[in-house]
């Protein structure tokens, strides 16, 4: 199992009393609830009375439950696997559920090894994991979380993974849980994922269900400090993966988590912001993906946090050495950055603003054609963000931007049509804000005209013998 999670172990040796201090806050409501249930008295005698349950099944539960022979699990294994999955699936209210559910996280709780008690039990069903993934869809909520928490610990803490449909299944149901409005089990959903996470096959499996953009766009909405913090830890293990590290941008993780790291005031949440920070630089095998990733901080202002977490000089040595490290390779790719490359960064972080580069006669003469370059990747975004942009600078600025590649590159009319970009640029003609609606309008005359320059010295000689026809007929 280490070596399937890509050295965070080490990692988590330095951030262990932080993880304990997640592990307790991210199952408190789960394990409230949960002690309420224990103090129940199920009538055990009455399931086999209606033989709802057989006599071996009712003897092992009453000795294990009633008569304190906590052993049973290690003393009779398969009995005991055969046992609570029976239970699972003969009995149908939901209070026995919940306790037996109890009952089974209890067992795995104790002792990590006694998974293999129901791993490597063949049951009736032929699959061990179907008794419980049925479970997630009961209409009892504590249910359904106890039994992901149960499934979780199944399928991390035994060297045989969960196989493929399951685990989708599974995941897909975390990640719709997640998405839930005023879910009130969401830590305890997180917790999950923190688990899954560090293995890395369900890493990929996590991506395939479109799970790390959900990370985000619910990190995007400001949720609270917990649960922040637990989802970015899901981005930390994430990033342990090389290629994962790589193409977290693609998701907008380092905007999303420049906020935060901006926002937060829990010395937790900067802990665990930085140290995806860092994977981000230190762990992606491609050094230009590193380098765009430290371009990418730089224009989200991470340069200007981390000179205001060394002021504050914290007394966690993990935060204290990552700010090091950070400011020391963002300093580094900030004296190696060209007018291109912050260009280029500025559009893919989608923050555009009034900065130099955008009014620079000379980098669009320069640069322009250099906007065609990787499938036309630059010019596909600034379209993307007249389109969903609800900031007006942004919509300016863009505006501004397509009609300066119209007005440099011979086919940038051409292109920009192909793109869409004409038909978004014309659309914002009519946009509330008056700065949006004037860029709107220059770039649209830009696209009109094929000549930018033969147009401009027209004007130019037009207002001239404007200003000469009137001196005449002064003199007249």
């Amino acid at each position: 199992m280490e070596e399937k999670n890509l050295g965070i172990e080490e990692t988590y040796s330095m951030k262990s009393v932080f993880i304990r201090e997640d592990m307790i806050a991210a199952t408190s409501v789960l394990q409230i609830r949960a002690s309420e249930i224990r103090q129940s008295q199920i009538n055990w005698q009455s399931y086999l009375q209606s033989q709802m349950i057989t006599q071996r099944d009712h003897d092992f539960i009453v000795n294990l439950d009633q008569r304190g022979q906590k052993d049973l699990p290690d003393k009779n294994p398969e009995g005991c696997a055969d046992v609570f999955l029976n239970l699972l699936t003969h009995i149908s209210k939901d209070h026995t559920i919940q306790y037996i559910l109890v009952l089974i996280d209890d067992i795995l709780s104790e002792d990590k090894s006694r998974v293999k008690i129901f791993r490597e039990t063949k049951h009736s069903s032929g699959n061990i994991w179907q008794p419980f993934l049925n479970l997630l869809n009961r209409q009892d909520e504590f249910v359904q979380h106890m039994t992901a928490r149960i499934i979780a610990k199944l399928a991390c803490w035994h060297p045989q993974l969960m196989e493929k449909s399951d685990l989708q299944f599974y995941l897909s149901w975390l990640k719709d849980q997640l998405k839930m409005n005023n879910n009130d089990y969401i830590q305890s959903v997180a917790r999950c994922l923190q688990m899954m996470l560090r293995i890395d096959e369900y890493r990929f499996a996590f991506l395939s269900v479109d799970g790390i953009s959900t990370l985000l766009s619910i990190l995007a909405s400001r949720v609270n400090f917990q649960v922040q913090y637990q989802l970015v830890f899901c981005l930390w293990v994430l990033t342990f993966n090389p290629l994962l590290a790589e193409k977290m941008n693609k998701f907008n993780a380092i905007p999303i988590l420049a906020d935060i790291l901006s926002d937060s005031v829990k010395e937790k949440v900067t802990r665990i912001v930085l140290a995806v920070f860092r994977n981000l630089i230190e762990k992606p095998d491609d050094h230009q993906v590193a380098k765009e990733h430290c371009i990418a901080m730089v224009q989200c202002k991470v340069l200007k946090q981390l000179s205001i977490l060394e002021q504050k000089r914290s007394d966690d040595e993990d935060i204290m050495n990552d700010v090091e490290f950070l400011n020391e390779r963002l300093q580094a790719s900030v004296q190696d950055l060209s007018s291109f490359d912050q260009y280029a960064t500025e559009v893919k972080s989608g923050r555009l603003e009034w900065s130099p580069v955008h009014k620079s006669a000379k980098f669009w003469r320069e640069n322009a054609a250099r906007l065609n370059e990787r499938g036309q990747e630059l010019l596909r975004t600034l379209v993307h963000l007249l389109e969903k942009s609800p900031d007006p600078v942004v919509l300016a600025v863009a505006c501004y931007d397509v009609g300066e590649y119209v007005r440099h590159y011979p086919r940038g009319k051409h292109i920009i049509e192909q793109l869409g970009g004409k038909q978004r640029v014309m659309h914002l003609l009519s946009h509330d804000d008056p700065n949006v609606r004037y860029e709107a309008l220059l770039a649209v005359q830009k696209l009109m005209v094929h000549n930018w320059e033969y147009l401009g010295k027209q004007l130019e000689k037009e207002q001239i013998d404007k200003q000469a026809g009137t001196v005449v007929g002064a003199k007249a």
